[in-house]
């Protein structure tokens, strides 16, 4: 640990040094609060927050720019040094932070947004978890980019407010229109307003990655439609009782576990599949095979972290959960680095978000 009395006789150093010293006194203290972070308390974090505060008003950008990839993934970071950081102009500085730090609030997110221009909304955007005060604040001040990334954002939690200027926007344009179609927390009466007042080519879009059942409610306008899947998986019987009682028989064996679920996968057997993973996160079946079938695999991501399945596991359930659409190398190397920053918690708190929503769609 640093003792407080290094503090003034760091910043002497800091301003008489070169350049290059100055950064390897950064990048030591740096490597020091990230070998102890694990193990030290807030008052101690508070000692290097003040320090680093110090020594990052002298070095330069792209210093600043390692240091905030540095400490992004950091769970106890120091909160003075992300902030400033997180408000830095450059989005090589600040990007990072914004779209990692869990030391930045909802405030300290809303604040960046208004002051703060379209490459920061982005990245803040594409967070793990957005609450509503901060999707708020993104679509009144976002971009066309910002509302596609927060539409296919599951991490994302809207306002009845939000998910109607979200609607309102989609109207016109199909792309968008897709990505709001497929969220699992759209309000009915909004979707069924879309359709309504959608152009022609958005309701081909939405007809075109609609199930069976959804075209015809489209169509009609008449009653809840549901999440916008894909066809072929749709096409597929929906009674998955015999493949629930096998994998319920595993679980009283004590055998259900991500060997086994691991097992279905490679077998694309996707009624145990979704059993399977629908138990091991304690979700409802119903949410789980939604996630499964649609196309889009970010709602997946949540369901795999709150079962806290290894990445080699949620590769194969990608790769094998709907054999007529193979995820490309691009999404898997995206899925992967999504994987790797979503954190349990925030994964159990989003699944249990959208279960709470879907259950308040069947009253």
């Amino acid at each position: 640990m640093l003792p407080s009395s290094v503090i003034a006789e760091l910043e002497d150093a800091m301003q008489s040094s070169p350049l290059d010293k100055r950064v390897a006194v950064l990048e030591r203290v740096t490597d020091l609060f990230l070998e102890n972070a694990p193990y030290i308390n807030e008052q101690q974090v508070g000692l290097f927050d003040d320090v680093l505060l110090r020594l990052i008003r002298h070095v330069e950008l792209r210093a600043l720019a390692r240091l905030s990839e540095r400490l992004a993934p950091a769970p106890n970071a120091p909160v003075g040094v992300i902030r400033q950081l997180a408000s830095h102009d450059d989005i090589l500085v600040a990007g990072p932070v914004l779209l990692q730090s869990e030391r930045l609030s909802s405030a300290d997110l809303v604040r960046i947004i208004k002051s703060k221009g379209e490459k920061h909304h982005l990245a803040i955007a594409g967070r793990t978890l957005l609450e509503e005060p901060v999707t708020d604040a993104l679509l009144e001040c976002g971009s066309r980019e910002v509302y596609y990334k927060l539409a296919q954002n599951h991490g994302a939690i809207f306002s009845k407010t939000g998910f109607a200027i979200l609607v309102n926007y989609a109207k016109n344009d199909a792309c968008l229109a897709e990505s709001v179609g497929q969220r699992l927390d759209v309000p009915v009466p909004l979707l069924r307003k879309l359709v309504e007042e959608a152009t022609d080519v958005v309701r081909k879009r939405l007809l075109a990655t609609a199930p069976a059942e959804v075209h015809a409610e489209i169509k009609r306008v008449l009653s809840e439609i549901c999440n916008t899947v894909i066809e072929q998986a749709e096409a597929e019987p929906r009674d998955f009782g015999e493949a629930q009682n096998r994998v319920l028989a595993l679980q009283q064996e004590n055998r259900l576990n991500e060997a086994a679920l691991a097992e279905f996968a490679k077998a694309s057997k996707l009624p145990e599949m979704c059993a399977a993973l629908a138990l091991l996160c304690r979700a409802h079946f119903d949410l789980v095979e939604r996630l499964m079938r649609t196309l889009h695999w970010g709602g997946l991501l949540v369901a795999c972290k709150a079962a806290d399945l290894s990445w080699q596991t949620v590769q194969i359930i990608l790769q094998r959960r709907l054999p007529a659409h193979p995820i490309s190398e691009a999404d898997l190397q995206q899925a992967r680095a999504d994987y790797a920053r979503l954190t349990r918690p925030t994964a159990q708190r989003l699944l249990g978000f959208w279960q709470a929503k879907n259950q308040s769609r069947l009253h």
